[in-house]
C-alpha cells in the first residue's frame, strides 16, 4: 500500500516517462488520445477537499486597513490574488507596464514562459491606481531595493495577518486564494470553460480539480433539483 504523498511522487515520475515516450515516438502533436506510443498508467490519487477561505474571512481581509507601504503592498497582493485567481508566482512577476487600467486587463507570465491576459474588476482598478501613484518601481510588488519579493516571506506575512484578524489561516494559505477564487467563480455563475482560461490550465480536468464544489453548495441546490420535492408538495401541500 502506497501512501497518498508516495502516489503523487510516483505519478510525477510516470508523467516524465510518458513525456519521454511521446518525444521518442517522433510525434509533433500534443500528447493525447490519438497517440499510439506506450503509456504508463498513473496511480489513483485521493481527491482531498482543497482548502479555501470562508466568506467571513474574505470580508475581514478585504476590510483590513493597512498602515505603511509594506502593509499596503501586502493588501494589494491579497486583493489581486482574490480578484484574478492568479498564482502567487505570477502576481509577484507583474510589472507596472503589464497593467492596462483603461481596459481592466493584466498580463501574467505563466509557467513555461507563456503569457495570458486576464481581466480584473473595477474595484481592483481603483486599488491598483492608488498604489501605482505611490511607487516608481519596475515591479508592481517590489522590495525596498526594487527586487522581487520572496513567496515564502509573503506566505508567512499572510498567515500572520490571518491570526491578527482573528482566524486560523487555511492550509497552503497563499494558494488557497486560488482555490477560493475558482470555487466562488462557479458559485456566481461563471462557466468552467471561462475559469480554465482565467486560471491558465492546459486541460479542463485540472480546472475541475480546483473548482470542486463543497458540501454546502450541494445542499443549497438540492432542494431545487430533487425529484421528490414537486411530487410530495402536491400530495402534502402543508
Amino acid at each position: 500500500m502506497i501512501a497518498a504523498h508516495g502516489k503523487k511522487s510516483v505519478n510525477s515520475v510516470l508523467r516524465g516517462i510518458n513525456a519521454y515516450l511521446h518525444w521518442s515516438s517522433g510525434s509533433e502533436r500534443k500528447c493525447g488520445a490519438g497517440c499510439t506510443h506506450p503509456r504508463m498508467q498513473p496511480l489513483k490519487e485521493p481527491r482531498d477537499v482543497l482548502p479555501t477561505f470562508t466568506e467571513a474571512q474574505i470580508q475581514k481581509l478585504i476590510a483590513w486597513k493597512p498602515q505603511g507601504h509594506c502593509q499596503r503592498r501586502l493588501h494589494l497582493l491579497i486583493l489581486l490574488l482574490m480578484d484574478t485567481g492568479c498564482r502567487v508566482s505570477e502576481a509577484l512577476n507583474v510589472r507596472i507596464e503589464d497593467i492596462d487600467l483603461d481596459n481592466l486587463l493584466v498580463t501574467l507570465n505563466e509557467k513555461g514562459r507563456k503569457q495570458r491576459i486576464v481581466p480584473f474588476s473595477r474595484e481592483m482598478r481603483k486599488a491598483l491606481f492608488r498604489y501605482c501613484q505611490t511607487t516608481l518601481e519596475h515591479l508592481l510588488f517590489a522590495s525596498r531595493t526594487g527586487m522581487g519579493l520572496n513567496r515564502h516571506n509573503i506566505s508567512r506575512d499572510v498567515r500572520l495577518l490571518c491570526h491578527k484578524l482573528g482566524f486560523a489561516p487555511p492550509a497552503r494559505t497563499v494558494h488557497a486564494f486560488r482555490h477560493t477564487f475558482a470555487l466562488n467563480y462557479l458559485r456566481r455563475g461563471g462557466s468552467v470553460f471561462h475559469l480554465q482560461k482565467m486560471l491558465g490550465h492546459s486541460t479542463l480536468e485540472m480546472t475541475r480539480r480546483y473548482a470542486s464544489l463543497q458540501t454546502e453548495d450541494l445542499q443549497a441546490v438540492h432542494q431545487k433539483v430533487s425529484l421528490l420535492v414537486p411530487w410530495l408538495k402536491k400530495i402534502n401541500p402543508s
